[in-house]
């Protein structure tokens, strides 16, 4: 067989396997029997085998696994994963409708679908093919695990079809069958292994393997429910999941196009009987605004999208005994109350510590010692005391009352709406050494090495306050300590100095300003040049800034009204920490005056984040998709057809690379 020939074989091959793989796990219809695609597989190895140099890591014969890896790099989203605004009952949702209703002045659908509990996966396919799946992570950063998506068969590896853009991202959820579940769990019984405790946490641990032959063993499934892109072909989230089942992914068919609440709700009546008989773990339904355009218009808060909710189905409850009750202490000085518990198994985890959250719940519970107490999970994620058996509880028990002091210091607390606060900053062992937890994350300052273990070694021995003392440690403080020498002590204050070189954004994030997360620092640090500014600026100057609110306002004022934090500032200024944007970042002038861009095709002077950058920096602004508030459609070569016809119909100005050029130019 000579080379021509074996490629054409081994063409034809894949292709007629990833036609039989659609039809039998996307369109369940299969066409051939399993014998015969063992057969054709085995035929595509030993071609692959036997001719190398046409090895495609998109073949079939990947799905198997590959070799084990040492480690999962992290990869930068191109956008970020937010998580959705989450209703747990029908007059939220009513709400929010009301809500998005005033902030739109035309008529627009919404496309109601079941919320998967399973591991969220971002999939970028460039040319048709699958190039990198990525984990939610913190939704800025996620685990590139590429190597074991392609394992899964539910997931498209190349896109069918002719309307698919050159760069598309699909998102989704990695799931396990209920099915499967029992039958890996019926294993480990069988071989006296331990039990898992659900799917979701299976699927999520099988994700984090770095043995992809195994991955590929547990038959995880990808339910697509998102597309992401320029130049899409659809104008609808409902178009948006018939095109992916047509580019030959997995998408459940229960999903409905709503045009009212009513609507909405018999959806949400008919699947909470419905999910008990779905095959998939599901635990509520998302509503999202269906037309792109007006998604486009409503925009983002710093964590959620405004176009879409997620309504939680009611939780499952469990009765068990209150042993204790514990007062913690948390990094911005909130006093939780937090119930020990008799364990007992709740949705899928063994639960042995709930919380109450605050004074008031713990009033309306009247909790007393040796209560008997229902718990569900809020969420799905946190379990919480939710009410008292009270026909169970002895006639000698007593009340139990929220405490007015520090349970660590004794400093007495400050009532700030529902919550207890200690203020003792600086003196309250528990909150500073959170605040130096969260200073040190990867998503902070990313300092290696300090752990909460070597964290509270550092306390103990009085060698750091705060988040300021790091920078003053060396070597010769660390290497005696018990459990560090020479080697680890060296490469933690290499890792605390190369901290140093962190960007401005991330500085901001790290101090750890109450209801300051990641997103909103990078909207914060994009619209401050430098620290000063930030500290000197007014409430109505930060709600300006676009996704912040006045309660994250307020609580940047009151940090900076602090003068122990000024303090604070300064000593990490004078230890060289970023507090001042680059350069790169800052808009440079303003010849555009606020214009918005929408970008397509490629460009001879410009790569795309070039482009991008070159406009924000001349106080144009970019948008994704056209809407009437577009100002221009910025044409370069091969540019998307149905963004020309969208800026045509609008009446959009359509402008060239050049005809850019000359606007900066002049």
């Amino acid at each position: 067989m000579t080379k021509e020939e074996a490629k054409h074989q081994i063409e034809s091959l894949r292709k007629e396997l990833r036609d039989a793989n659609y039809k039998y796990y996307i369109l369940a219809q299969p066409d051939m029997t399993d014998y015969e695609f063992d057969r054709k597989l085995e035929e595509l190895q030993a071609l692959e085998q036997k001719f190398p140099e046409f090895f495609d890591v998109n073949s079939p014969t990947q799905r198997v696994g590959g070799k084990p890896v040492t480690e999962f790099n992290t990869v930068k989203h191109k956008y970020p994963m937010l998580s959705l605004e989450k209703s747990y009952n029908i007059q939220d949702l009513k709400d929010w409708i009301k809500r998005i209703s005033k902030l739109v002045d035309e008529k627009f659908s919404f496309c109601v679908e079941l919320k998967y509990d399973g591991v969220s996966l971002s999939n970028q396919y460039i040319d048709k093919k699958l190039v990198r799946s990525l984990t939610r992570g913190d939704g800025i950063f996620g685990d590139d695990v590429t190597i074991n998506a392609r394992t899964i068969k539910t997931l498209a590896l190349v896109l069918k079809g002719k309307d698919i853009p050159d760069e598309v991202l699909v998102r989704g959820e990695v799931m396990m069958s209920r099915n499967n579940f029992k039958h890996i769990n019926d294993q480990q019984e069988r071989k006296g292994d331990t039990i898992y405790m659900n799917a979701r946490n299976l699927t999520a641990g099988t994700m984090k393997l770095l043995d992809p032959k195994t991955v590929a063993k547990r038959q995880l499934d990808f339910v697509a429910y998102i597309m992401i892109g320029n130049d899409l072909p659809v104008q609808t989230q409902y178009d948006a999941l018939k095109k992916l089942e047509e580019w030959g992914f997995f998408v459940p068919h229960d999903y409905i196009k709503a045009e009212n609440l009513d609507e909405i709700m018999n959806f949400i009546l008919d699947w909470g009987v419905k999910r008990f008989e779905f095959p998939y773990d599901t635990d509520g339904i998302v509503v999202k605004v269906n037309e792109f355009d007006i998604q486009e218009k409503l925009g983002y808060t710093a964590k959620s999208p405004r176009w879409a909710m997620a309504y939680k189905f009611p939780a499952e409850r469990k009765l068990t005994k209150l042993l204790s009750l514990d007062f913690q202490v948390g990094r911005t000085g909130k006093v939780t109350p937090v119930a020990n518990l008799k364990a007992v198994k709740l949705a899928g985890t063994i639960v042995k510590r709930a919380t109450l959250h605050n004074e008031d719940n713990m009033k309306k519970l009247d909790l007393h010692t040796d209560d008997f107490v229902y718990i569900e999970k809020a969420g799905e994620i946190i379990p919480q005391v939710v009410s008292v058996e009270k026909a169970k509880r002895k006639p000698n028990s007593q009340p139990i009352h929220f405490v007015r002091q520090c349970p660590v210091c004794g400093t007495p607390l400050i009532k700030q709406g529902a919550d207890y606060f200690c203020t003792n900053t600086t003196g309250c062992e528990p909150q500073i050494k959170a605040q130096i937890e969260h200073f040190v994350s990867r998503k902070a300052m990313n300092i290696d090495g300090l752990g909460p273990e070597i964290i509270n070694l550092l306390y103990q021995n009085r060698l750091i306050r705060n988040i300021a003392d790091l920078y003053d440690l060396k070597s010769s403080d660390l290497k005696y300590l018990e459990g560090l020498g020479e080697k680890s002590a060296q490469n933690i204050i290499g890792s605390i100095q190369n901290s140093k070189n962190q960007t401005f954004e991330k500085v901001i994030y790290a101090l750890g300003i109450r209801h300051v997360g990641e997103i909103a620092g990078k909207l914060i640090v994009k619209h401050f040049k430098n620290i000063d500014s930030l500290i000197q600026a007014n409430i109505d100057d930060i709600t300006a800034i676009k996704g912040i609110g006045e309660k994250i306002a307020e609580s940047i004022k009151k940090y900076f009204s602090n003068p122990e934090n000024i303090k604070l500032i300064n000593r990490l200024k004078q230890a060289g920490l970023q507090f001042e944007n680059q350069q790169e970042n800052l808009q440079i002038a303003d010849k555009l005056g606020g214009k918005k861009f929408v970008i397509s095709g490629t460009f001879e002077h410009f790569s795309r984040s070039e482009l991008k950058q070159h406009i924000e920096q001349n106080g144009g602004k970019i948008a994704s998709s056209i809407s009437k508030n577009t100002d221009y459609l910025l044409a370069g070569d091969k540019p998307g057809p149905s963004k020309i016809n969208k800026a045509q119909n609008l009446g959009i100005t359509i402008i060239s690379e050049a005809d850019y050029l000359k606007m900066i130019e002049s």
